[in-house]
């Protein structure tokens, strides 16, 4: 990426015509200022119809193909290359001159699926740890645990750890997702993935995995709420905008004789001393009175947390404050 910026001044002068071609997302691996200044052609993976034709013509064509061999393939052998290919024309043409060799070693001219499925072997995982595979699926993942779908979450952790991904990668998003989309509507939910994060690290692979795989279901089937998420997020807004507001004296400590006299800590209503555990005073600099940050959901815990939050409300009304 360091070179990149070289072709600038010549792509703008239009000096040099780049033309490029990547199996990698253009976005991580080319410069900002040079892919502006290009249009991007995305290439989709083939449909199975048009590696149904790809294969034949390479099967039928006696000059730049296999027809020579006058190889024959069923209907069942043909679907399995095609499915299998997941959309590269490359996998499978590679998969049929595999057959074709195989089958000529043997001196027989039919492809079967068995056939196939040899040549094919096993499928790797579309996955890699530095591109754009790396990031598309640890988002599905969070956005399945987020969207309570334990099947989908289950599928992409499996899709990470089946291409090589580090499992501590997934345990720390797991934590995240069990922050910020559960919060307190379940706070189970994060001792759960932190545990799991532990597990994994304890036990290693594949013992770890079942541990992920527990916390990804018990996030994605628990109460949903990012009420605190938010309310953190206005809290940092609040803390930027008044960044020297001076802490109330009431609730300032008051270690040394000088600290009293200037009316540290006076006022103060020390909570454990009231009846109800509770006492009405503020907390808030006085430019903030009266913000609220938290605002609980009527889901899970939450709704526990939001009956208490109003009857704190209400001895706070009584109380006159």
């Amino acid at each position: 990426r360091a070179q990149q910026d070289a072709f600038l001044p010549h792509v703008e002068r239009g000096t040099i015509v780049l033309i490029g071609a990547t199996t990698e997302n253009p976005s991580f691996e080319i410069t900002g200022p040079l892919l502006s200044r290009c249009r991007v052609f995305v290439l989709e993976p083939l449909t199975e119809a048009h590696l149904r034709e790809l294969v034949l013509r390479a099967l039928h064509d006696a000059e730049r193909g296999l027809g020579k061999l006058g190889l024959t393939v069923d209907d069942d052998a043909l679907a399995l290359v095609c499915r299998e290919a997941d959309g590269d024309a490359r996998r499978a043409l590679s998969a049929i001159e595999a057959a074709a060799e195989y089958l000529s070693a043997c001196g027989e001219t039919a492809i079967s699926a068995a056939v196939v499925a040899d040549a094919l072997q096993r499928r790797f995982a579309k996955y890699d740890k530095g591109g754009e595979e790396h990031y598309n699926p640890i988002s599905a993942l969070h956005k399945a645990m987020r969207g309570s779908d334990p099947d989908g979450a289950l599928y992409w952790l499996a899709r990470m750890i089946d291409g090589g991904e580090d499992p501590l990668y997934i345990a720390r998003r797991v934590v995240r997702a069990a922050a910020e989309d559960v919060g307190l509507a379940d706070p189970r939910a994060l001792s759960v993935a932190l545990a799991a994060k532990d597990a994994a690290h304890f036990l290693g692979q594949p013992e770890g995995e079942l541990a992920l795989a527990e916390a990804v279901v018990y996030i994605a089937t628990a109460p949903k709420s990012n009420r605190v998420y938010e309310a953190w997020g206005a809290a940092l807004e609040a803390a930027r905008k008044h960044p020297a507001e001076g802490v109330p004296l009431h609730i300032r400590n008051a270690p040394t004789g000088l600290m009293k006299e200037l009316g540290y800590g006076k006022g103060y209503s020390y909570a454990h001393a009231a009846p109800e555990g509770y006492t009405a005073q503020e907390y808030l600099p006085e430019a903030l009175r009266g913000n609220r940050f938290y605002e609980p959901t009527d889901f899970g815990f939450e709704k526990e947390v939001a009956k208490r939050i109003a009857w704190w409300q209400e001895l706070k009304r009584r109380a006159g404050c």
